[in-house]
């Protein structure tokens, strides 16, 4: 049985969409998954990078391909009323419902349906109140000990090379992004020529240096 780490923050409408359609992607394989909600915005300051939604052009694309990957896919989204939003609210929701900074789907269930069905603004107030009425958390969202759980989760993540969400992990290999559910389903069912793929662009990745003007030169 692989057992599948899922680096997830509930601003990513592609965390979303991959949380959906996990169990049918895996489905009839062995396997259990621990869910970890991260900081994503922490990813982004520690690679420099901005975010999807903040970025002109890359932000309305952004929003276009989910929409139509949601339809596709049989996946009921609605963009939120404010997006990008501050997801910390919702982020120490859910690591103060669980154990050790590890949730369960039922919750990272109800908060992605928050953020990502109805179009309503994921991060109002009188919102956020019913859903932790309905979670009822064991610990205080707003407590030291649930924040120092989430930075923990997002540094462990940021240790282990996590650079977006969602991400997941599993014997030490990252899988991003909603589409890499294919690939990490071959993975988990032990696809021998995935392993040889995964060892050559490792090696590749060694051999050719980045370049310091964001692409690789051509020869000269």
């Amino acid at each position: 049985m692989k057992h599948i780490n899922c680096y997830l923050d509930f601003i990513s409408p592609f965390a979303y969409l991959a949380f959906e359609k996990l169990p049918l992607a895996l489905q009839d394989l062995s396997y259990r998954v621990s869910y970890k909600p991260i900081l994503f915005a922490a990813l982004l300051k520690h690679h420099g990078q901005l975010g999807p939604a903040e970025i002109p052009g890359k932000r309305e694309w952004t929003y276009r391909q989910v929409l139509w990957l949601a339809r596709q896919h049989q996946v009921d989204l609605q963009l939120p009323a404010q997006h990008p939003f501050n997801p910390l609210g919702l982020l120490r929701l859910a690591v103060a419902c669980g154990g050790d900074g590890l949730v369960s789907r039922y919750v990272c269930e109800s908060i992605f349906r928050h953020v990502w069905q109805g179009g309503a603004d994921a991060a109002d107030v009188t919102r956020l109140q019913a859903l932790a009425s309905q979670l009822a958390p064991q610990h205080d969202p707003n407590g030291e000990t649930v924040k120092a759980q989430l930075r923990t989760n997002t540094g462990d993540a940021i240790e282990k090379g996590v650079f977006g969400v969602p991400t997941f992990e599993v014997d030490g290999k990252l899988f991003w992004g909603f589409d890499a559910l294919p690939m990490l389903a071959a993975y988990v069912k032990g696809d021998a020529k995935l392993e040889d793929e995964w060892y050559a662009s490792e090696q590749v990745a060694r051999w050719l240096p980045l370049s310091s003007g964001g692409g690789i030169e051509s020869g000269k």
